[in-house]
């Protein structure tokens, strides 16, 4: 397996270096909520001796319905998240959407994300591709719903022919769709995207959606398990994940969007040090 390393925040994901956390808010709501989270979740990371990636979105564009909070959007997105970088002195994580927004987000963003719906867009994944490579960062792609894990091969193809070969990508897991309104893991999935050469994360906070069907808002957004996510997070690690992604809001049930799939941000310290737990456990 490849190990990526980003030397200017002195990070590394792979076989045999520590559990990277990506981990933040769903979506930007304003300034001081971005800058809170991240503030506690770095001094969460450094203190368990963890990698620590902040991360929230500027615009959710795959919301169940028009009405649906979105975020601040792309340029004042990017100003916010530029500030939690520079004042909290983080490296992070944030979509893009649309493949004339990559640049300007490589710009900002050390990992570039690419939405699991989004994941067979070619001009997006080269677009991305294309200005991650520029700006030295890394790509993070999530595998999405419809996927098998070994189909992933032809996303890191394109990739990999879009940026002359260069190995930069992440692999994200985050559940398939099984039935309606459900996402069950393989946690097999794992290894078999690890066996096509790249680091493999986990996102435990949108496995545990249920599609289009929180019962509070008549099924117009996504409901989910929150109880899920520590569960999901345990045994991704414990089947070798080499990060965690995880979403996180002071107070879950007034968050702006998918309340119902993360966590308390006071929880964040028991969960990472269980995580880190099996990861060394795994590791010995």
């Amino acid at each position: 397996m490849t190990v990526l390393t980003l030397e200017r925040w002195n990070l590394a994901i792979g076989d045999g270096r520590p559990l990277l956390v990506i981990a933040g808010l769903n979506v930007l709501e304003d300034l001081p909520l971005a800058l809170e989270t991240a503030r506690r979740l770095k001094i969460v990371a450094a203190e368990l001796g963890l990698p620590y990636v902040f991360k929230a979105s500027y615009d959710k564009a795959n919301r169940s319905s028009i009405h649906s909070y979105r975020g601040p959007g792309l340029e004042e997105g990017l100003r916010m998240l530029a500030e939690v970088k520079a004042q909290v002195d983080v490296p992070i994580c944030t979509d893009v959407h649309a493949p004339e927004q990559a640049e300007a987000v490589a710009a900002v963003a050390d990992l570039v994300q690419i939405p699991a719906f989004l994941c067979r867009q070619t001009d997006l994944v080269v677009a991305a591709a294309r200005a991650t490579r520029a700006a030295g960062g890394w790509l993070h792609v999530k595998k999405g719903q419809f996927l098998a894990p070994w189909d992933c091969r032809n996303i890191l193809d394109k990739v990999r022919e879009a940026s002359e070969g260069a190995d930069f990508t992440v692999l994200c897991e985050r559940g398939a769709s099984f039935g309606y309104n459900n996402l069950v893991v393989d946690m097999l999935s794992i290894q078999e995207m690890q066996g096509l050469g790249v680091p493999v994360t986990i996102d435990a906070t949108h496995a545990v959606q249920l599609p289009g069907a929180d019962p509070k808002s008549n099924a117009t957004s996504t409901g989910g398990r929150r109880e899920g996510v520590p569960v999901i997070a345990k045994a991704a690690v414990a089947a070798g994940a080499d990060g965690v992604f995880l979403e996180f809001h002071p107070d879950p049930d007034r968050a702006l969007c998918d309340g119902p799939s993360c966590l308390p941000l006071a929880s964040a310290r028991d969960l990472l040090a269980a995580l880190q737990r099996i990861r060394l456990a795994v590791s010995a």
